[in-house]
């Protein structure tokens, strides 16, 4: 009989693993994620929907190793680029044409206040308060003064989220009517006093405007020109915040035939029904049909009319559609509006319809993943499954969504429309994008964020700093065992404790790992590196000399691969560190290039300090200070700090120059408020004993007569100076006879070391 192998048997997992992710191809992976509609600034609802994104997908290509292809669209035609587009255009033509302010001017201006006061703030105002045409001065007093009661304002907010909104724009325009009539009265009229008017009553301004001017706007390069503008402001944006750029960017308005087809195939598979030269899908006719559900991910919600309404679009047609839960997927153009040719007549592509066009164009009947917002679920992503299953006949169009939390900013909802916003330039002026990145990190990507000083300035900064603090240390480690070459010291620097730290980082690797296939969950990913930091640093401190340099630099160069792999840094990846970026985008290792330099000029300064002490530091004074101004002057703009160690060998670290210059600052505001101090307190001594001797001035055999007593104190005294008799002639009493002694005594005392300091002085 043959020798065999004994039995191996497949070892038990020792924890649960969560659901798998199975792409339907191997470890190809088809993603397309919602982009942006390119009308307006990107602000940090963007920032924290593409990061985390950018977040998700570095984990799956650089971690895991799937090969993704990432595809995002960019929404260049829809209601609100186009009322943007139109209403700015209309604006700025408006502005071109004044020239000076005018009764008409004012006159139009105010008249559309009044509409804004009946047609915007009165929605959130109760029904028997709310302005109607002619008595609007009226209406708009009561509300200003009810205004200041914030119950009721909290009550109008409740009918009216936009409440705040349009009484800030009422209120700011009236303010700068009265200011205009003044002017008018004065008889300024010129061209600045009628572009502030305009400027301040811009946003009731432009509904007017539009309502009586937009079918006038006929030229589709105006909307186009506004889309273009702002998407290349939101790749810039992503490029800043370090968002790597889709694999494949798709356009509305590239795909415009395609989509018209995409909608014949729809009707042709009973899906849809055409009315006004519009296309509309047939939510009941999908939901009654084998094998499709309308509202898959939100079935909750397909009965809001409010969601339904807003996913519609502010242009939208009110007739037409059978039922209230149909959407459109191809909307016949009104008069101010871009246009196609279709079957059935000018029209533009609905919302919804975009993303199933674009994203079949590209992965077909089916994809692996479909991200975006949360606020994307109902109706967007859930009126694209519909129509994509409708027009494929598939019953699984999409495998895994993946929606983003929504941010909120100090406890409240963002929203462009309420324009309670921070746009992504202005967030970036006070923080960094690591720290964007580290904030967004420390939350789960589906959790609600909310944004606030305290998240940036207390978490994510002191995470930031622990891990800087150990990337700065460990280096300086590296190069100074760098130093000594491959000598040994006749150790081999691998005991129990660094079994344990070598054994905690697999275990940390391992934790890592299950923390990012538990639905990538950073929060605790980023809890193993920072815990994994906190126990090599106490390694660190308590081995000294002991320290087994390489073990360390292993868990560092680990840690730092893992906050790169996230997006946290640039730069080679074999630098260990975060990794950094040059003002030209290279890559540039500091340490490569300014360690030789540092190293000898360390090396100097040892051997001088060294020199010094050994001869005696009074008779080499003078070389211990330049090496001192070494330390704590030269080298301090270069970013490098030498901390002197108990061998007489400086360990060199390289720190980013501005904390040097501030921790030295710092340092020497203190000693100078500690010396100031102390002159403070000798000044103080020296006026004493200057007060002390200046008393010693007088002789005693004078201090009791005048003037240095008043006249008629006494009336005799004996040769030494002492009285006799008071001023009546009378005799002392015994116990005056002894205070007068006793002050004759102190000043003798006095007045001999007030002769011996003015000797010495003169």
């Amino acid at each position: 009989m043959s020798v065999q192998q004994p039995p191996w048997f497949v070892p038990k997992k020792e924890t649960e693993e969560p659901t798998e992710f199975v792409p339907r191809n191997g470890r190809h992976v088809k993603w397309y994620n919602c982009g942006p509609t390119v009308y307006d600034a990107s602000h940090m609802g963007h920032a924290r929907n593409y990061v985390t994104q950018d977040i998700l997908r570095r984990i799956m290509t650089d971690y895991f190793g799937y090969d993704v292809h990432f595809v995002m669209n960019v929404t260049d035609i829809d209601d609100k680029i186009i009322e943007r587009a139109r209403q700015n255009h209309l604006l700025e033509t408006f502005i071109s044409q004044t020239d000076a302010l005018t009764p008409a001017l004012l006159a139009k201006i105010r008249d559309s206040w009044k509409s804004y006061v009946r047609t915007r703030v009165s929605k959130g105002v109760p029904e028997a308060q709310k302005a109607a045409e002619g008595n609007e001065d009226v209406a708009w007093s009561n509300i200003s003064q009810n205004y200041q009661t914030a119950e009721w304002k909290q009550e109008c907010l409740k009918r009216d989220e936009k409440f705040d909104m349009h009484y800030s724009s009422a209120r700011r325009s009236l303010e700068a009517i009265t200011t205009a009539q003044s002017l008018l009265d004065l008889g300024n009229t010129g061209p600045e006093a009628a572009h502030k008017l305009i400027e301040a009553s811009r946003d009731i301004l432009i509904l007017s405007l539009d309502a009586e001017y937009k079918s006038t706007v006929t030229d589709p390069a105006i909307s186009r020109k506004l889309a273009a503008y702002w998407e290349e402001t939101f790749f810039r944006d992503m490029a800043r915040l370090r968002v790597r750029d889709p694999d494949t960017v798709t356009r509305v308005t590239e795909y415009v035939p395609e989509i018209v087809s995409f909608v014949q195939g729809i009707i042709a598979n009973g899906y849809a029904y055409e009315s006004e030269g519009s296309v509309y899908f047939s939510t009941l006719a999908f939901d009654q049909a084998d094998g499709h559900d309308y509202a898959k991910l939100e079935p909750w919600s397909k009965g809001n009319l409010e969601l339904l309404e807003d996913g519609e679009g502010s242009l939208a047609s009110k007739t037409g559609r059978r039922s209230p839960s149909d959407f459109a997927l191809w909307k016949a153009s009104k008069p101010g509006e871009p246009s196609w040719p279709s079957p059935w007549g000018p029209g533009r592509p609905g919302w919804h319809i975009e993303c199933s066009v674009m994203a079949s164009a590209i992965f077909g009947d089916n994809m692996d993943i479909h991200s975006g917002g949360i606020d994307l679920a109902f109706p967007h992503h859930d009126n694209e499954i519909a129509q994509s299953e409708a027009y494929h006949n598939c019953n699984s169009w999409v495998n895994y969504f993946i929606h983003t939390g929504h941010l909120h900013i100090e406890g409240l909802k963002m929203s462009k429309s309420l324009k309670n916003f921070i746009t992504i330039d202005e967030v970036l002026q006070k923080f960094t994008p690591r720290q964007l990145r580290l904030a967004f990190l420390t939350q789960l990507w589906n959790a609600k964020v909310d944004f606030s000083e305290s998240l940036m300035t207390g978490e994510v900064r002191n995470l930031e700093t622990t891990i800087n603090n150990f990337f700065t240390t460990v280096k300086a480690l590296i190069n100074q065992a760098s130093a000594s070459a491959m000598v040994s010291d006749g150790y081999h620097h691998f005991e129990q404790p660094e079994r344990e730290l070598l054994t905690g980082l697999y275990r940390s690797q391992s934790a890592f790992r299950e923390a990012l296939c538990d639905s990538f969950n950073t929060p605790a990913a980023l809890d193993v590196l920072r815990d994994l930091v906190s126990r090599t640093n106490i390694y660190i401190n308590s081995r000294g000399k002991a320290i087994n340099v390489k073990a360390v630099e292993n868990i560092a160069r680990w840690v730092g691969s893992q906050l790169r792999m996230f997006g946290l840094g640039e730069g080679e990846k074999s630098e260990l560190g975060w990794g950094q970026m040059d003002e030209d985008g290279g890559s540039v290792n500091r340490e490569e290039v300014l360690m030789p330099y540092l190293r000898t000029l360390s090396s100097f300064r040892d051997n001088v300090r060294q020199l010094a002490m050994t001869k005696g530091e009074n008779a080499l004074k003078d070389i211990l200070f330049l090496c001192d101004k070494l330390r704590d002057n030269d080298l301090v703009p270069l970013g490098v700090a030498l901390d002197d160690q108990e061998d007489g060998k400086a360990l060199v670290k390289l720190v980013p120059p501005a904390e040097l210059v501030k921790a030295r600052d710092e340092k020497r505001a203190l000693q100078e408020a500690k010396a100031a101090k102390k002159a403070a307190s000798v000044e103080a001594e020296r006026q004493k004993r200057l007060q002390k001797i200046e008393k010693g001035r007088v002789s005693p055999r004078d201090m009791f007569k005048p003037p240095h007593v008043p006249e008629g104190t006494y009336s005799s005294w004996s040769e030494d100076g002492l009285p006799l008799t008071d001023g009546e002639g009378k005799g002392l009493s015994k116990n005056r006879n002894k205070a007068v002694q006793k002050e004759f005594t102190n000043q003798q005392k006095l007045h001999e070391e007030f002769l011996a300091w003015e000797k010495s002085n003169s």
